[in-house]
Parts: structure tokens; sequence; C-alpha cells
């Protein structure tokens, strides 16, 4: 089930009450008025939208915002969870044999778990539900690769285009300086491009690209741990070992709390 990342906003907003704090602290609430400039904003993101346009396809460009929202999103993921699901199936796999999954896994809502059983269920050797769940791996590594890759190539774009817009206040304050009264707003584009163009980067562009990889990397262990689990409840494994071949992908910390729970458990069994 997917969740709002509350760390993704929480980031966002540190980020912008700690410059408006930066702002306001040096000068007063009429200095955030000082870094508002429609012609910086309009440079920065005109420059950046025609980059990506003609970057990228229309079709992954369009999928922008869906791939923006994942960076919002946080998917649960229970390596515990996974691990007795595996052994649950491999009891009833040794009890009644591998048909009797066909409806067992109807239960499981997870479709890469799914098709796995199912697989194996057919009766398809494992070296190649190895091979047809590994390509799906990599389709699905693929797929978030191109729309993480728009928001890095947004990330190089944004800090470019507002150093084009510093040239253009440089240039237009060059070719004024005769005139006091357009001093100002000419240095205001060219310092604000930068500073529009650096903050989409580097507070919203890049760490969420950042955070979309990780997650990414976290979907592609999970699903590995989901190929050895079907492997071996189609070759039959003692559901024991199972749960041992599992356990190694847990995490140290993720074990303590298993010892604890087990713990725990048999010192209710001495009580009763």
């Amino acid at each position: 089930m997917k969740k709002l990342d509350v760390l993704t906003p929480i980031g966002l907003v540190i980020g912008i009450v700690m410059l408006i704090f930066g702002i306001v602290y040096n000068g007063g609430v009429e200095g955030i008025l000082s870094f508002l400039d429609p012609a910086s904003l309009l440079i920065v993101f005109g420059g950046l939208i025609s980059g990506l346009l003609i970057s990228f396809p229309l079709k992954d460009i369009k999928h922008l915002f869906t791939v923006i929202k994942q960076g919002f999103s946080n998917e649960e993921q229970n390596l515990r969870g996974l691990i007795n699901t595996f052994i649950g199936l491999s009891e009833r796999a040794r009890r009644e044999g591998l048909l009797a999954l066909e409806t067992e896994v109807e239960k499981v809502d997870d479709p890469f778990i799914r098709k796995g059983v199912l697989l194996a269920v057919d009766g398809i050797e494992p070296e190649v539900i190895n091979d047809i769940m590994n390509a799906e791996i990599a389709a699905m590594e693929d797929r978030h690769k191109k729309g993480r890759g728009i928001l890095e190539k947004a990330g190089e774009y944004a800090p470019a285009w507002g150093m084009i817009g510093t040239l253009i206040g440089l240039v237009l304050m060059l070719k004024n300086l005769n005139d006091p009264s357009t001093l100002g707003p000419n240095m205001a584009i060219a310092l604000l491009t930068t500073l529009y163009g650096s903050l989409l980067a580097n507070l919203f562009f890049l760490p969420l690209a950042a955070k979309l990889a990780l997650k990414s990397e976290r979907e592609v262990f999970f699903k590995q741990i989901i190929i050895e689990g079907v492997i071996g409840v189609q070759s039959g494994q003692n559901p024991k070992i199972l749960e041992e071949k599992l356990s190694a992908f847990l995490s140290s910390v993720e074990r303590k709390e298993d010892l604890k729970v087990v713990q725990s458990g048999e010192a209710l069994k001495d009580e009763v």
C-alpha cells in the first residue's frame, strides 16, 4: 500500500522556510519582495521547459507529474511479512503439491509474487523462471531510469538557464551604464535568475531524482528476494531452510527484532 512520504514535503518546507528566514532576518519582510522578479522566472522556467521539450519525446514528458508524484509516496516493504508468505506457500506446497498454490496465491496482493508462483505451478524450469522475472526487473529499472532522467536533466538545465539569465542581465546593465535607474532592475535579473535556477535544481529536481533512485534500488532488492522465494518453493525446499535462506536478506536490526519476537513468544509459553 502506498502512503505519503512525509520526508519529501518536510524537506521542501524546511528548505523554503530557512531561505525566507535568512532573507527576512537580513532585509526585513520587505526584503522578500526584492527576490521576486517575473522576468527572471520567465527566463528560467521558459528555458527549462524548452530544454526538456527538445530533449525528450512528448509521451515521456507527459509522465513527468506521475514521476514526481512517486517521489512523494512511499510503498511499505515488509521483508519479514514477505518471508512469512513464502514459508506459508512452501508448507502448503509440501503438503498438497504445487498445484494447490494456484488458489493460495490469489490471496497475495503483489502481482510479481503471483506471476512467479503461477510460473512455478505451470512447471516452468527454475532457470527460465529466473530469466523471465529478471527480465521484468530490468524493464522496470529501465522505466524508472527514463522517468528519473527527466528530473536529472531538469536539474542540469535549471542552473544553466539561470546563468543565461545572469548573462542577459549583465549585458543589459553594461549597455545602460549611463542610465543609473536601469542598473537595479538589470542587476536583479542577473542575480535572481541564477538563484532561481540553483534553487530549482538543488532543492527540488536533483534531491527528488536521488530519492527515486534509492526507491528503485529497494524495489529491485525486494523483487530479487521474491525470485529466491519462488524458486525455493518450486524446488520443494524445507520451510525452515527457506526461511534461513531468505532471512539472509534481513538487516542486522531486523534480525534483532525477530530474535526479540521469538524470545518473547518463548517466554509466554513458559508462563503458560
